[in-house]
This record gives C-alpha cells, structure tokens and sequence, in this order.
C-alpha cells in the first residue's frame, strides 16, 4: 500500500520494454563487448529508453539508477534501480531465459520489486509488506530443510576467467552437498525462482545493483533470506549475494567457505 501509481509505472514500463525484446531473441544484430565476455546489445539500449520514458514521464524528479546509460541524479531518497536486459548472452544466442526487470529504493530501503520474462509471460512482483506475486497470484519460498534435498542456483561473474580457482572450489562445495545444481544466465530470473519456490538457493559474486534490487524485493516478500557470503545483512551494492529458502541457509553458508586445499 502507498505504492500503487510507482508499481502501475513499473508494469507498464516493463511489458512495453518486454514486447519489444520479443522479436529480437537470437535476431540481434549489433552485439558489442564490453568486456571479454559481457555483452551489449541494441536490444538492452531499445528497452532502457523505454523504461525511462515512462519512468520519467510519471516521476520527473526521481533518481535512476540502469544498467547502460548509468545514474540520472534527481531526488536523493527516491531510487529506481533498472536493468532493461537480464540475461543478454541468453538473448543473442536465442536463449529464452532473460528478464525486465524494475526496483524502486526509497529512503534507502528496496520497496517495489518487478522482474519480466518476455518469452514465458511470466511477471514477478512485490511490494514491501504486501507479499510477492506471480501474475497475480502469491507465492513463496520451498520448505525444503536439508541441503541434500536442495536444488540451488548459481551464475559466474564476468571476471570468472581470471578469479575461477575459488569460484570453482565454492562450485564444488556446493555440488558435492546438494542434490543439485542449476546455471540458468539470468540472476533476477534465478531469485524469482528461488521466490517461487522452485529453487531452495541461489548464490552468486561479482552482481551489479540492477541484478539483484528489484528480485530482492520479491525474495523478501515470499519469505525467503539474502545476504553476502559472510553473513552480512544483504544490499545490492554487495559483490556476493546468497538467498535461500532461509531453511538451508546456514548450510549453505558453510558450504561456500573457502577452504585450504
């Protein structure tokens, strides 16, 4: 409550962007590096102007925060954190595992969540204090207890060829401990499974704000629990992010130590 018109903004922006990625999947033309494997591409640069036409034409004076074009300073305690393309490698290779997604910080505390799978229709959304929804119908964490029953998620930075040696070992910490293990390329789409139940965890390093803000939200209001790899109280301007069912959560912090080896 109180933020009815900020998620009406958030949806609308979202499907109009979606609508547009549709029929680029695996048509994309312009494809660009921006780092040895972090791509961009028109598609991410046609659905971020969306999302801020509409942002700005409802909240002119509001800050946003993306993705391509970086920081539109305007109120300091009203934050829209947006990543118009989640999943970009998945998009150019005809993947259809990306996301929209759309985060709303006020005062310093995430508020609004919205996360957009084009392909499936699928739209994710909350509002802090109003439960996290699924196309309109709530949803919630698993009640998977033990981390050999877990299915969990994970993804790998884009520094992972000069950082692999302890992404690997954290890799085969969690193998060898769950049932089993996922790497889907899209990190709001893996919360909002997690959200949903259908993943028990997810962890991840080397996340920008606009990957995980608005999905945290969502993870929050269906009773699920994030933090870093050490613990700390999570924020999306950490370089780890682990989110659980909150069940498995202990376990899955012991399983992500590093170890001597």
């Amino acid at each position: 409550m109180g933020f009815e018109k900020e998620l009406q903004a958030a949806r609308e922006a979202a499907l109009q962007a979606g609508e547009e990625l549709k029929p680029l999947l695996g048509r994309v033309v312009d494809v660009r590096k921006k780092g040895e494997i972090d791509l961009v591409t028109e598609a991410d640069f046609q659905a971020e102007r969306t999302i801020l036409d509409t942002i700005r034409r409802r909240f002119p004076a509001d800050s946003v925060l993306t993705e391509e074009t970086g920081e539109h300073t305007g109120l300091p305690d009203r934050l829209w954190i947006v990543d118009p393309l989640d999943g970009t490698i998945n998009l150019a290779h005809a993947l259809p595992f990306y996301a929209v997604c759309i985060g709303l910080q006020v005062d310093g505390r995430l508020v609004l969540g919205l996360v957009l799978n084009p392909v499936t229709d699928e739209l994710f959304e909350a509002v802090d204090g109003e439960g996290a929804f699924l196309n309109g119908a709530a949803i919630r964490v698993s009640r998977v207890s033990t981390l050999a029953d877990a299915l969990v998620a994970t993804g790998f930075p884009y520094s992972v060829h000069e950082a692999s040696r302890s992404i690997v070992q954290r890799l085969h910490q969690v193998l060898v401990r769950a049932q089993g293990i996922r790497r889907l390329g899209s990190a709001a789409l893996d919360l909002c499974y997690l959200a949903a139940g259908r993943f028990d965890a997810y962890w991840e390093e080397g996340l920008k704000p606009w990957d995980t803000a608005a999905a945290s939200v969502i993870v929050r209001e269906a009773g699920g629990r994030m933090t870093d790899y050490d613990g700390n109280l999570f924020s999306p301007f950490l370089q780890t992010v682990l989110a659980s069912n909150g069940l498995v959560h202990e376990a899955m912090l012991e399983a992500l130590k590093l170890r001597n080896q």
